[in-house]
């Protein structure tokens, strides 16, 4: 179910999902030209597999949606403005979601309560989090991690 912070898992889940059903074809494809007397037998196919994955992959995807988010959404009758639509809703979200992993991790420090192994799982589950942001996962390496990891570590023996 979308909400406010899990943009980038819920697409990822809705693709899968239209492509194990076989009802990607409006998210990868335009919509074919209407149809017309001498419209061939594959066209017509076509279209008619077109029209159903559309229809069906926007019946999905707002059921995959939190009810709040939902009613914000312009309503359209194709699947792939409707997924750039949520997409553009959530570009923001995802960003501010992205720095504040990073103000987490950068800021983190061990404090003893909990032990070293702990505190590094916690610290590499907030780096896979931040790996899948394309803002800042891009740039955020394993060296990166280890040095953040080291200093955290670092400044409560000192």
């Amino acid at each position: 179910m979308l909400n406010e912070i899990n943009f980038s898992n819920w697409k990822e889940h809705v693709q899968f999902h239209l492509g194990v059903l076989d009802l990607d074809i409006a998210l990868g494809s335009k919509k074919p030209s209407a149809l017309s007397d001498i419209s061939s037998a594959e066209e017509k196919a076509l279209y008619k597999a077109w029209e159903k994955s559309n229809r069906l992959s926007i019946i999905f995807m707002r059921m995959a949606i939190a009810n709040n988010i939902k009613t914000t959404l312009p309503k359209t009758d194709s699947a792939k403005e409707f997924l750039s639509n949520v997409e553009d809703r959530f570009k923001i979200a995802d960003k501010s979601f992205a720095r504040t992993l990073m103000s987490k991790l950068t800021t983190m420090k061990f404090d003893g309560k909990c032990g070293i192994q702990e505190h590094a799982i916690e610290m590499t589950n907030l780096a896979a989090q931040l790996k899948t942001k394309d803002e800042c996962g891009s740039i955020f390496s394993h060296s990166i991690y280890i040095e953040f990891l080291t200093f955290s570590v670092w400044v409560i023996s000192n």
